[in-house]
């Protein structure tokens, strides 16, 4: 009997089908995602992938909540400053990085000109933010933020400068920008600027 693959067929041809679609993002942005295309180069049949994805943004969709599961969880270090700091060296490494920055560009790209994909991506951000938020919340209750400051403004207003960056044509965000980013937002967190 042939052992069983790790989370099954269905999980691998998912997995296949997702990875095609990025290469593809990558190499040519929406208009470079054709069903047929990620059909070949997954190695899934072209029926399978038309009859459980059906669309370019259907496909997009599910890229981007796959890039929300497997994300990094958030930082616990301690402090908000460590903790803002950790999340703004991840979205600079991420944005940095060869394949995921231009993936990145890609979607936010499409997005401006996709109805689907600017509710998929709108709903990545509002789960990273669920995830990265609670490092804010954390900090009012040590007594590091004022009280009734906005988690998600915070974060938000944390990652901008870097995906600004990298959509501006000014390349992608380095480790100063990652600095740069964290300090200021401390430095808006203090002022009150996030306090609803």
């Amino acid at each position: 009997m042939a052992p069983q693959r790790p989370g099954g067929r269905t999980a691998h041809v998912r997995a296949a089908v997702l990875e095609a679609t990025a290469d593809l993002l990558v190499a040519g942005g929406l208009e470079g995602v054709d069903l047929t295309d990620v059909a070949r180069r997954s190695g899934v049949s072209k029926s399978t992938v038309y009859r459980r994805w059906g669309t370019v943004s259907a496909l997009v969709t599910e890229v981007l909540a796959d890039m929300a599961e497997t994300s990094s969880p958030r930082p616990v270090t301690g402090t908000l400053t460590g903790d803002l700091l950790s999340i703004a060296r991840l979205i600079q490494r991420t944005l940095a990085d060869p394949r995921q920055g231009r993936l990145f560009a890609a979607i936010i790209a499409a997005a401006t000109c996709n109805g689907e994909t600017a509710t998929a991506l709108a709903r990545f951000y509002r789960t990273r933010t669920d995830v990265f938020a609670p490092v804010v919340s954390d900090a009012i209750s040590r007594g590091e933020a004022p009280q009734g400051t906005d988690p998600d403004e915070v974060i938000r207003y944390l990652s901008a400068p870097l995906y600004y960056r990298l959509m501006t044509g000014n390349g992608a965000p380095d480790a100063d920008d990652a600095d740069r980013a964290t300090q200021a937002t401390l430095a808006a967190v203090d002022a009150g600027v996030f306090i609803r």
